[in-house]
């Protein structure tokens, strides 16, 4: 086992998912798996073995790991790689990620570890976006009409973008930093509201309406109300989806959002959206539901 330490040799991935594999699995060698991991984790050169892990490796937990250890490359010294480094395990984990997505049985079946190289992805955003990296929101909006379970995963990216800067950012960003961002995404959003928009309008991928309400519901929050009160998107999710089953809850839980909006310049319309929720309710209640029979 302590042969994945030695640096100065290639990886043996194989011995790698072994002794991942007996750490997880318990037993009298466990302990020493687990200490042999902690060391690999902490050398400072792990992050150089990531690449070969996520593309050899057979064993998921193996695939993990190697994605915590970029995720705190990125997070601790990100600044000081070398742009060639950065740059290149941005266009890894890209890749990956595009390659993992693209395959529509690939996004169900390894969709945890998926949902791991999104957020790798957004740690990287959150450092390259937008000065480094100003072409992100065209690159994610175009790819997303290639492909549908791209653009499946493409609206999680978004979601969790959204939830990072607007949502959970002040404990781990400077207040400047923050203010970037969000001006950024703001400034950038009628593309990622247009991709939503002609999702929802016209998509039949059930997973892919459901991904794209769930995103829509993280930007409504704070995206400008015009994109709201006027467009049709209310009507979209009144007439689409409110009274389909598999797709009531994210949309009640979108309407529901937007009837919280406190703006006085829009208070027909909140009108209108109460009495079109309530409509569509009382369609949805059963016709025989006031007769009790004791």
């Amino acid at each position: 086992m302590e042969a994945i330490l030695d640096f100065s040799r290639e990886l043996d991935i194989n011995l790698l998912d072994s002794t991942i594999e007996t750490f997880f699995k318990g037993g009298p060698e466990s302990q020493r798996a687990g200490t042999i991991i902690a060391q690999f984790k902490e050398h400072p050169d792990s992050w150089t073995r990531v690449d070969q892990i996520l593309e050899k490796s057979q064993y998921t937990q193996t695939k993990y790991i190697a994605l915590q250890i970029l995720e705190t490359l990125i997070k601790t010294r990100w600044k000081i790689l070398p742009k060639e480094q950065a740059d290149g395990i941005k266009n890894f984990i890209v890749s990956i990620v595009i390659k993992t997505s693209s395959d529509e049985n690939r996004l169900v079946s390894e969709r945890a570890y998926l949902n791991k190289l999104n957020l790798v992805l957004v740690q990287i955003l959150k450092q390259e976006w937008p000065h480094n990296w100003p072409n992100f929101i065209p690159e994610i909006v175009a790819s997303s009409k290639t492909n549908l379970s791209l653009c499946e995963n493409n609206m999680n990216i978004l979601k969790l973008l959204s939830e990072e800067i607007f949502d959970y950012s002040a404990e781990q960003m400077t207040q400047k930093k923050i203010k970037n961002l969000k001006n950024s995404m703001c400034g950038e959003f009628s593309e990622i509201f247009q991709l939503c928009h002609e999702v929802l309008e016209k998509a039949q991928k059930p997973s892919l309406i459901r991904a794209t309400l769930e995103t829509l519901l993280r930007f409504l929050n704070w995206i400008p109300l015009g994109y709201i009160f006027e467009t049709n998107i209310i009507d979209i999710l009144r007439n689409r989806f409110l009274e389909v089953p598999m797709f009531r809850n994210p949309t009640l839980k979108c309407l529901t959002e937007i009837g919280s909006l406190n703006v006085e310049e829009y208070n027909d319309k909140f009108g209108l959206l109460y009495e079109m929720v309530i409509t569509s309710i009382m369609n949805m209640i059963p016709k025989d539901t006031g007769n009790f029979y004791y």
